[in-house]
């Protein structure tokens, strides 16, 4: 499995970012990722650029758009062609998102507890959503230094508990990206666990996002295996409901990727097993060294329906949550 560092939130000057795509493409280069989704606000003329801006930067660029409106604003990565964001409807998104998905897309909510309006209007998510098949991902995590922001901490406990209520889907970061403008504050990346490495990456990146094979984190990339009747499921997955009582879980902590872009935790760090029944196991971590570290553990998977890791620790004199993986599913 090779994982790519993406960025799936971000703006030029053909919505109301104030950098051109060569200019965004140069800046994610330059921070150590692989991948950006261009997501300008209702168009995506943008991507006049992408041929240019790749070429030149090396990094791939997905096509994208975010439908902002009144009503909440919803990213949509791996568009073929545009999708008219003027069908939207308060009293259900499913249509749109369907629309969406036809033509090659992945559809999520963007911030859903930003503050709303008079402020930023349309920033909230009012939308009703029936059937929550009809979404890919919920963007957790959204600006710099975001697991400390009271939004995105309700966006999380949001994700939360709708995997406790039995629904699949995953959870991704995005800085929502304006302006090449220098931060100090730590930076989120989205890792994509790509299965098919000979398919085109944009295509295959959207694949793996449809799929929850991803990782959100702020500094080392952590990621998950569970281990049923000697059968291997990684994140993303499902394990069968026929199951010998007991999981046996590994998970990798590597804090080898994006050298030199992020700030490591000082002290000790926490790995946490979480499921729906509340913390399966845990396990200190003395230091993170610039290498990866693999945990096994053996836990019971009696009434457990999902499974996640997070690594604790502080940063910047703030006891944080700095990386998650997305939930190992259980039939």
């Amino acid at each position: 499995m090779k994982w790519i560092a993406c960025e799936l939130h971000t703006h030029t000057f053909h919505s109301d970012g104030r950098q051109s795509l060569l200019e965004l493409a140069r800046g994610a280069a330059d921070l150590g990722f692989d991948c950006i989704a261009l997501t300008d606000h209702n168009t995506m003329s943008g991507l006049a650029e992408r041929e240019a801006a790749e070429s030149a930067t090396g990094i791939t660029i997905i096509p994208g758009m975010e439908w902002t409106t009144f009503y909440g604003h919803m990213v949509t990565v791996g568009l073929q062609q545009f999708v008219d964001w003027r069908q939207a409807d308060i009293r259900g998104i499913g249509s749109g998102a369907a629309e969406v998905r036809k033509h090659g897309g992945a559809a999520g909510m963007a911030h859903p507890f930003r503050i709303g309006s008079p402020i930023c209007t349309g920033c909230y998510w009012e939308f009703e959503v029936e059937n929550w098949q009809d979404l890919d991902y919920i963007e957790v995590w959204s600006g710099t230094f975001a697991p400390v922001k009271a939004d995105n901490r309700r966006a999380f406990a949001f994700w939360t508990d709708r995997l406790n209520e039995g629904v699949r889907i995953a959870a991704t970061s995005g800085r929502d990206w304006h302006e090449q403008v220098a931060t100090e504050e730590p930076i989120s990346v989205t890792y994509l666990g790509l299965e098919d490495e000979t398919a085109p990456i944009d295509r295959e990146a959207v694949r793996s996002l449809k799929a929850g094979r991803a990782v959100v984190t702020i500094g080392p990339l952590v990621t998950l295996e569970a281990r049923s009747d000697g059968i291997a499921y990684g994140i993303g997955e499902a394990i069968p409901a026929a199951r010998s009582g007991r999981l046996h879980v590994r998970v990798a902590v590597d804090s080898t990727v994006r050298a030199g872009k992020w700030e490591p935790p000082a002290g000790k760090c926490k790995l946490v097993l979480m499921g729906n029944t509340g913390t399966v196991a845990e396990q200190t971590l003395e230091r993170l060294n610039g290498s990866v570290d693999a945990f096994s553990f053996t836990v019971p998977d009696r009434d457990l329906r999902w499974l996640r890791a997070e690594l604790w620790g502080e940063i910047r004199g703030v006891r944080t949550m700095i990386a998650f993986t997305n939930a190992i599913y259980l039939d």
